[in-house]
């Protein structure tokens, strides 16, 4: 059944029974938004500064340039 057939049958319902179908709705989102969150003991790669000695030297050039235009 296609969503533009439910519509009907959607209008139709009373109030509280509209309320139960957005909240059948929205757990199942949140259910399935759960999957793609972090998972109990799985590994995950993570980004470090140590060792990113060209990041540190481009970013402490960065810094003496505005110093320099700072204190012209």
């Amino acid at each position: 059944m296609s969503v533009v057939e439910l519509f009907p049958t959607l209008r139709n319902l009373s109030r509280a029974e509209k309320l139960s179908v957005m909240q059948f709705l929205v757990q199942e989102l949140a259910s399935e938004e759960e999957a793609l969150l972090l998972q109990p003991g799985a590994t995950y790669h993570v980004w470090s500064p140590y060792n990113s000695h060209n990041a540190a030297h481009s970013l402490s050039a960065l810094l003496e340039e505005d110093r320099q235009t700072s204190d012209a």
